[in-house]
């Protein structure tokens, strides 16, 4: 009997896109399961039940809702944006938006003592940062 020969796998290289899209919906994965967690911890729940963001003084209102919704949807609505919008235009929405998110996940960890409340937000970080750097690099046509 002859000895097979394993044919070997094509490891292509996925576009720049689909790179963005996938990183953007990791980033609000680990996003909302960082906000779920939290209600597990009983000091969230109580702040909560309370109407205020522990920690902080904020009261849950009307306004607060529609923000943090905004702050919700901008991330959601990048995975499209990252597949359907021009090169140009895609480079640079998400360079600015990631870096934002990137310094307002950092600020949101001034204070916090629950280590897994941090880990969330650094991978969270990496991850706003690999888009950053995917959409700075966004290959160039040579020039004719």
């Amino acid at each position: 009997m002859g000895r097979k020969t394993v044919a070997e796998l094509h490891d292509a290289k996925p576009d720049v896109r689909v790179v963005l899209s996938g990183l953007w919906v990791s980033a609000m994965f680990v996003f909302v399961y960082v906000d779920v967690l939290g209600f597990f911890r009983s000091d969230q729940i109580t702040a909560v039940l309370a109407g205020r963001i522990p920690g902080t003084g904020i009261e849950i209102d009307q306004r607060f809702l529609v923000l943090v919704t905004i702050y919700a949807v901008i991330p959601s609505l990048m995975v499209s944006v990252s597949l359907l919008a021009r090169a140009r235009v895609n480079r640079l929405v998400n360079i600015v938006l990631s870096v934002l998110y990137l310094v307002s996940a950092g600020v949101s960890m001034i204070g916090e003592e629950w280590i897994y409340y941090d880990v969330g937000v650094v991978v969270q970080m990496a991850l706003w940062l690999a888009i950053a750097r995917v959409a700075w690099t966004w290959p160039r046509r040579p020039a004719p």
